[in-house]
């Protein structure tokens, strides 16, 4: 994905939500396996609940594994702004995730910054993108741990 594509995904609701929209038919469609810029990775569909609609939100998310805890990380691909998704787990943090063929709810817990700082180089190591992510923006992205209830 080039960064004028990244551009029109951070700008264009309607660009980000059919970009979402493919990629989430794909996961369901192939057991949780997707292509393009995701392929090979590991991909799972969260469900949040809205923050100010109370509405259920669908985002597909990609997650490492590091230190045997689940982790997502709010990049927005290194954009200035956080992700929606961010929003609605630190206003309700439980949350409903597809992994592969399985789905079940889960705890969500924010990592507090020195949980964050020791654990972002650890994340970057299995994910390089996530160095450049960081490094595009002023702001600290969040990590999230996801723990089965």
């Amino acid at each position: 994905m080039t960064e004028i594509d990244k551009q029109k995904l951070y700008s264009d609701t309607a660009a980000l939500d059919e970009f979402n929209r493919n990629i989430v038919e794909e996961f369901r469609a192939n057991g949780g396996k997707v292509g393009g810029p995701f392929e090979g990775g590991t991909l799972l569909l969260l469900h949040t609940t809205g923050a100010k609609s109370g509405k259920t939100r669908l985002s597909p998310l990609a997650y490492l594994t590091i230190d045997g805890k689940m982790i997502i990380v709010g990049s927005y691909a290194g954009a200035p702004k956080h992700p929606a998704w961010v929003h609605n787990l630190r206003a309700n943090p439980k949350a409903f995730i597809e992994i592969g063929t399985e789905a079940y709810d889960v705890d969500v817990r924010e990592l507090p910054d020195d949980e964050r700082d020791v654990t972002y180089p650890k994340l970057t190591e299995l994910a390089p993108v996530f160095a450049e992510y960081q490094a595009n923006t002023s702001r600290a992205i969040p990590l999230f741990e996801l723990t089965r209830a």
